[in-house]
């Protein structure tokens, strides 16, 4: 269930580990409010980190792109799935081992920093392949050499396996749809082989965040249900969704325990702010001036006041419906209310 707040969260917490992608910036344009909500945060002593599932740019770069928007931010601060899968593999093979890198400038840097030996093709006997997000110009060679090479034995790694990334034009197709071409390739094999993924929400991201950050007290910060809040319930540790991503208001509501936050907030405003929790009353949820309730065919919401309330009351009211499980009754009509 959602919690409360007393403090505002950028008190409460040591260190915001924020995702970038749909949180901070959509494309090449700040998400809106994130620009003076993070530095104010920043300013009241919170520190911040930007953990990312997508490998393509270096941490120096997406620095520097945070910058430009207008978010302080060094290199130090940035978190990336290409590093913690950079991490995984180095581990897992001897030093200097060949490895046959498909993605961005991102995935080759973090690779090469681990000393790992990068290759071109299948026909360099690679010892490994790994898969990062390459952006759209991804050449089609690059899969079919992957494929080629985890088909005759090659290990393989995935900096994540995220299907779609949000960009400032709409949704477009992630590493995970990159990754889905290679598993199609490889279907012919005995036994299908499966990738090694470090992103989030497994426990390698995790590890990495914590490793380069040394936070005590984190809060991650996200827009996706099945990265960014599944990876905080993967970790114990809590959770702020913001709706200005991947995930909207039903999908909240639908979602099942694994993916249920700690917090949410319409953007990153909610970083500044107490939070209140829906409280349970004679079997509704009441919340702020609104009240929600759980019939046998929908989730139901009276009441007036501010349009984060009425959605806190619903999750109480639609995720106790659900338990274990996701919620199945309509609540289209008692979001249109809140104009979600």
């Amino acid at each position: 269930m959602l919690r409360s707040s007393r403090e505002p969260l950028h008190a409460a917490y040591d260190t915001a580990l924020l995702d970038l992608d749909g949180v901070v910036y959509a494309g090449g344009r700040a998400v809106g409010h994130a620009v003076p909500a993070l530095a104010a945060a920043r300013s009241a002593g919170m520190r911040l980190a930007y953990v990312t599932n997508n490998a393509s740019r270096t941490p120096e770069a997406v620095a520097e792109h945070l910058t430009e928007l207008g978010v302080a931010a060094e290199a130090a601060e940035v978190v990336t799935s290409a590093q913690a899968v950079a991490r995984l593999v180095a581990e897992q093979t001897e030093p200097g081992a060949r490895v046959l890198c498909v993605g961005g400038e991102g995935l080759r840097v973090a690779l090469a920093e681990r000393g790992l030996r990068l290759v071109e093709s299948a026909e360099d006997e690679p010892v490994a392949v790994v898969q990062g997000y390459g952006g759209p110009d991804l050449p089609w060679g690059r899969l079919a050499e992957a494929a080629l090479a985890v088909g005759r034995g090659a290990a393989w790694y995935a900096s994540n396996t995220d299907l779609t990334i949000p960009t400032g034009r709409g949704v477009a197709p992630g590493n995970g749809a990159a990754v889905e071409v290679v598993r199609i390739a490889t279907r012919w094999m005995r036994e299908a082989p499966e990738p090694r993924v470090a992103g989030k929400p497994l426990p390698p991201m995790h590890r990495e965040t914590i490793l380069r950050t040394g936070a005590r007290r984190p809060l991650v910060v996200g827009d996706r249900l099945d990265t960014d809040i599944e990876g905080a319930h993967a970790g114990g540790v809590d959770s702020l969704l913001v709706l200005t991503g991947v995930c909207d208001a039903a999908q909240l509501l639908r979602a099942r325990p694994e993916h249920r936050p700690t917090f949410v907030a319409a953007d990153l405003r909610g970083l500044l702010t107490p939070h209140t929790r829906p409280v349970p009353e004679e079997g509704a949820w009441r919340c702020g001036g609104w009240t929600a309730r759980a019939t046998a065919q929908e989730v139901t919401l009276d009441g007036d006041g501010e349009p984060l309330d009425g959605l806190r009351a619903l999750c109480g009211a639609a995720w106790t419906a659900a338990g274990d499980g996701a919620c199945a009754l309509d609540v289209e009509k008692a979001l249109a209310r809140l104009g979600l």
